[in-house]
């Protein structure tokens, strides 16, 4: 639902009950400005955002662009690093 300002000021009830169901958007000037959310919905917004993201980066990394990384560590392992011979190490 979107509504203006004004309009949701006139409309304060109806539109706290429309935002149990789903977010309501408020416009300005012809502007997306603001949203009305439950109670409930703000809550588990919430707590995602505080949830930890599970997990070491780079095992996430590497969960997500298995394929990718596989197929490099085979061919680093059967071609060898470019550029190697020239390293003073």
């Amino acid at each position: 639902m979107e509504v203006s300002a004004t309009e949701a000021k006139n409309r304060l009830g109806q539109v706290l009950e429309h935002a149990q169901r789903e977010p309501v958007f408020i416009e300005k000037a012809g502007r997306k400005h603001s949203v009305v959310i439950s109670y409930e919905r703000y809550q588990k917004l919430m707590a995602a955002e505080a949830a930890p993201q599970g997990g070491d980066p780079g095992r996430r990394f590497y969960e997500r662009y298995k394929d990718w990384v596989d197929e490099q560590n085979r061919l680093v392992a059967e071609v060898g690093v470019f550029g190697e011979e020239f390293r003073p190490w």
